[in-house]
C-alpha cells in the first residue's frame, strides 16, 4: 500500500471532534497531535484520543471521505466511532429529506 491513507477521528479533551487524514499510521499521527506538532485547534485541545480510523488505498479517497465527515453532524460523526452503520444510514436519509 505506497500510496496508502487513514482517515482517523479523534476526540479531543473538551469533547469535540477532528478529523483528519495521513500517510503514516493512525497512532503516529495521535501522537504528534498530542505532541503540539500541528498548531490548530487540537493544540488547544490536548489530549486527544484517537476513535476511529479507517485505511484508503490512495489519499485522494481518505481527503474525500475526511470532507464529507467534516461536514457531518455530531450525531453522524459517533454513528461510525460506535461501528453503528445501520445509525448512520437512518441519519444519511433523514437529512435527504
Amino acid at each position: 500500500m505506497t500510496d496508502g491513507a487513514f482517515l482517523y477521528i479523534l476526540r479531543c479533551a473538551d469533547g469535540s471532534y477532528y478529523t483528519g487524514t495521513a500517510r503514516s499510521g493512525p497512532e503516529q499521527r495521535v501522537a504528534q497531535h498530542n505532541a503540539g506538532t500541528y498548531d490548530g485547534c487540537t493544540a488547544r485541545r490536548r489530549p486527544a484520543t484517537l476513535v476511529f480510523s479507517q485505511s484508503f488505498d490512495l489519499i485522494t479517497d481518505a481527503i474525500a471521505a475526511e470532507r464529507q465527515i467534516k461536514g457531518w453532524s455530531r450525531a453522524k460523526k459517533e454513528a461510525p466511532i460506535r461501528g453503528d452503520f445501520d445509525q448512520l444510514r437512518m441519519l444519511a436519509r433523514r437529512r435527504e429529506r
